[in-house]
């Protein structure tokens, strides 16, 4: 039994080590930009530049992949990021960190789409979902790895972008050693959005809503941990513990939604998200330990809404058309993430550095109205027909390759087949 995995385990390592470097090196740059004095402006055009170039590569890199091979191909896209890592530390430079995060977006899409077709490729029926449950656990646990190692260096030193160099490089070695069979060539993504409005307006505009909130803090939570004055290993602690929280509170959520109408779930996390963002942004918290609690309660809620708008749009999907919608939601939330930094550099640099909270409880405000306005515009589904609850990361760390990989899109990988 354990032979059947060993391929799998070989991919899971490397995709270990691939998003420890990318939470590092995501973790660092903001840190380092804050302490260098780059404008609040630049800090938030770091989040965006890592977006667009996220989302240009789930739609051009399958191209590479398709020309050279997935193993020459991931070879480039690791070697990729290794360079810009190093380059970032040579370097101290808003505009040329700004150029090279896109740079480092579009390698990162490339090879976790190379991942993720190659698990996919050597999982079977019976064991997809726990291979996509490993995938999962690796998700949250390696970025959660890669930004606690921030804790135990000094930012203001070039050692932690070798650091993240290293771990760049080291994701190469299980890939290129795997005995796993080379998968079929990567299918090209597409964005249908008028597609994806009329099978579920909620799920279009909530995805481009929590991609804005996720994308503000996800890029300028160290930011504000630091011009709040909370240690660097605190900041480290909060950032990892919004995405620990998230994480254990999606599965209670989920089978809440799925013994009720999704959408009231939806809404009331959404407010929820919202109210606590608004109290962070009136309290202005300076006690690490308060900081720290708060944010896990946002975490908490504003982590598990991803997953709910997805599953509230494959309710009322067919079977067959699993991952096109769930691509194309996951799409439409990379492009809010694109957004979401401009707008929390915006009010972070007009008021406090709490503003941040005050660009997320937009976003979440909104959603929860908008939300509630759609649940007297249609029928909520029957619960029999509801399609079950399945965790979703929301950490820009999943592209559509993955969405093949949940047990829910075997009838089309069938289909396909057939």
């Amino acid at each position: 039994m354990f032979a059947a995995y060993r391929p799998i385990l070989s991919l899971l390592r490397g995709t270990a080590f691939l998003l420890a470097a990318s939470g590092l090196h995501g973790l660092l740059l903001p840190l380092r930009g804050q302490e260098e004095g780059f404008s609040t402006a630049s800090l938030g055009l770091l989040g965006t530049a890592w977006a667009g170039g996220f989302v240009a590569g789930c739609f051009f890199a399958p191209r590479l992949v398709r020309r050279v091979g997935h193993v020459r191909a991931f070879g480039a896209f690791a070697a990729a990021g290794a360079i810009i890592a190093l380059l970032t530390g040579l370097m101290i430079n808003a505009p040329v960190w700004i150029i090279l995060r896109i740079g480092t977006g579009f390698a990162m899409a490339g090879a976790f789409m190379v991942i993720e077709s190659w698990l996919n490729e050597t999982s079977t029926n019976e064991n997809r979902g726990t291979v996509f449950g490993l995938y999962m656990m690796v998700t949250y646990g390696s970025i959660m790895a890669g930004q606690m190692v921030v804790a135990a260096g000094d930012v203001s030193e070039a050692s932690l972008f070798m650091v993240a160099g290293i771990l760049f490089c080291f994701s190469l070695i299980p890939t290129a050693v795997s005995s796993a069979a080379t998968p079929r060539p990567l299918q090209d993504v597409s964005l249908d959005i008028r597609g994806l409005y009329a099978n579920s307006p909620v799920s279009v505009l909530g995805c481009l809503l929590i991609g804005v909130a996720n994308g503000a803090w996800g890029t300028l939570g160290a930011v504000y941990g630091a011009r709040i004055g909370i240690s660097t290993s605190e900041i480290a602690l909060m950032m990892s513990l919004v995405v620990v929280a998230g994480a254990a509170m999606q599965l209670p959520i989920g089978r809440i939604s799925d013994k009720t109408d999704r959408r009231y779930v939806l809404a009331a996390a959404s407010l929820g998200s919202a109210l606590v963002g608004v109290m962070i942004f009136m309290l202005a918290p300076r006690s690490s330990v308060l900081v720290i609690a708060l944010t896990a309660a946002y975490g908490a809620l504003a982590y598990t809404l991803y997953s709910l708008a997805v599953a509230h749009a494959n309710d009322h999907a067919s079977s067959e058309d699993f991952v096109k919608v769930s691509g194309g939601l996951l799409l439409l939330y990379g492009f809010g993430t694109m957004i979401g930094p401009v707008l929390g550099a915006i009010l972070m640099g007009s008021f406090s550095p709490e503003s941040l909270f005050l660009a997320t409880a937009l976003a979440h405000g909104a959603l929860a109205a908008y939300t509630l306005v759609r649940v007297n515009a249609r029928a909520p589904v029957p619960l029999d027909e509801k399609d079950a609850f399945t965790s979703l990361p929301a950490e820009r760390a999943v592209t559509p390759e993955a969405l093949r990989m949940d047990p829910r899109g075997d009838a089309e990988q069938n289909e396909n087949a057939a």
